[in-house]
């Protein structure tokens, strides 16, 4: 059986990129965000460390992938690089993978509507980590190095009421998330099973949807593509203001050259916004 697993952050598509393959593929088993998703506690355990109890978590996972029978298992959803990549990789080494890569300015002000829609009608956003603080869900800690640079003193997003503060919590969840992606990469040398895609472009482009098939060999139930499925759409469309352009250089600006130099080369040179990190 291929496994296929999202490098990817929040707001890329992936719910729609699990109909991809469920409707275009034979034999095959394809889930967003399957239980256990692999969101909340995991995330907190990978911040502290805590290995072993994610480990326990996925091994209700791994009996239910090896459950399957069918000839390929996608699962698209960005709590893999958020919790349990580590883990996931030691049970299946052959994995294969596909980088989900779109315009971080959009990807923090979707993030950003979505979280204010949930908390407006009170959703349940957060659980509690073993230090008591309360987290949201889907996110990273804010424990994290990366947040040090712009001084959230350990703050979650859940105690920050500040929108400009939100939008930048949002901007470097998506660097240090895209950091993430390359270090596995390069960790496992994994570069020559990933296919990269360019969200939303190419989720709606046959021709490289058929390319993505092909490069996993994988059979398709039809000659042509079929695009349906449902999508995660948030209620207000991600229009990024000027504001918030200034808040992301600002964010960028304060940020050691480190967490950027991976933007410097492919594959987000070649994107349309690659520019946004060219002068620093």
């Amino acid at each position: 059986m291929i496994k296929i697993f999202c490098l990817t952050s929040g707001r890329t598509g992936t719910k729609y990129l699990s109909y991809l393959f469920k409707n275009n593929i034979e034999n095959c088993i394809s889930k967003h965000e399957p239980p256990p998703n692999m969101f909340g506690k995991s995330i907190y355990w990978y911040q502290n460390g805590d290995k072993d109890k994610i480990k326990e978590l996925f091994k209700i996972k791994l009996e239910k992938i090896n459950n399957y029978n069918v000839n390929l298992y996608v699962e698209t959803n960005h709590s893999f690089l958020k919790s349990f990549s580590d883990v996931a990789i030691e049970f299946f080494p052959d994995m294969k993978l596909v980088h989900a890569i779109r315009d971080p300015l959009k990807v923090a002000k979707s993030n950003f509507n979505r979280y204010e829609q949930l908390r407006k009608i009170r959703y349940p956003l957060n659980y509690r980590g073993d230090d008591g603080k309360k987290y949201i869900k889907w996110t990273l800690t804010g424990n994290e190095e990366i947040y040090k640079f712009l001084n959230f003193n350990n703050k979650t997003i859940y105690q920050i009421s500040d929108e400009d503060k939100i939008y930048q919590y949002f901007i470097l969840e998506w660097i240090e998330t895209e950091k993430r992606a390359i270090d596995f990469l390069n960790k496992y040398n994994k570069h020559n099973d990933c296919y990269i895609l360019d969200v939303p472009k190419d989720l709606n482009n046959a021709k490289k949807v058929k390319d993505m098939f092909n490069f996993f060999n994988l059979k398709m139930k039809r000659r042509e593509i079929t695009f349906k499925g449902n999508k995660n759409k948030g209620k207000k469309k991600t229009i990024v203001t000027e504001h918030e352009k200034n808040l992301f250089n600002e964010t960028i600006s304060k940020l050691p050259k480190s967490y950027l130099k991976i933007f410097k080369d492919k594959p987000y040179v070649d994107f349309k916004w690659g520019n946004i990190f060219s002068k620093y």
